[in-house]
């Protein structure tokens, strides 16, 4: 049963962000126009290396391969991005009050979305990828048991 548990959750857990660092190639505008209003300078080839580690790192979680490294930089880089972008309240010049509070609501949850994930992924890096992946497959154990 652990197993099964561990696999459930190395894929869902890696599913958006194999999905989400494909999609920053296929619109990198949208991604580096949100980290130019962060402030953040390379955004087009922030966004890039963003979404080649998405993509690897996700992979190495589907699979369980170095999963305690993989999964401790996912809840790094999960945790930076709902602090950096997801914080702080929306407002969009002349849209109505309760338009602009309904997005800073979204973005709150955002946030709290990512550190939920990070949480996850710490998780996963403590109990490890258990026998149905990679790491299972050649012997390793968990990272910090």
């Amino acid at each position: 049963m652990n197993n099964a548990l561990l696999l459930a959750a190395r894929i869902l857990l890696s599913f958006m962000f194999i999905l989400a660092g494909l999609g920053k190639f296929g619109d990198p505008a949208s991604t580096a126009g949100m980290i130019t209003q962060a402030g953040i300078p390379a955004a087009t080839l922030l966004t890039y290396v963003a979404g080649v580690f998405e993509v690897v790192a996700g992979v190495a979680v589907l699979v369980g391969y170095q999963t305690a490294i993989a999964a401790i930089l996912l809840a790094l880089f999960s945790a930076f991005t709902g602090l950096v972008f997801h914080s702080g309240a929306i407002n969009i010049p002349d849209f109505p009050a309760a338009a602009n509070g309904l997005l800073s609501l979204f973005n709150s949850l955002m946030m709290m979305k990512n550190l939920a994930i990070a949480g996850g992924f710490l998780g996963l890096a403590a109990a490890g990828a258990g026998a149905w992946s990679v790491d299972g497959y050649r012997g390793a154990k968990p990272a910090f048991a």
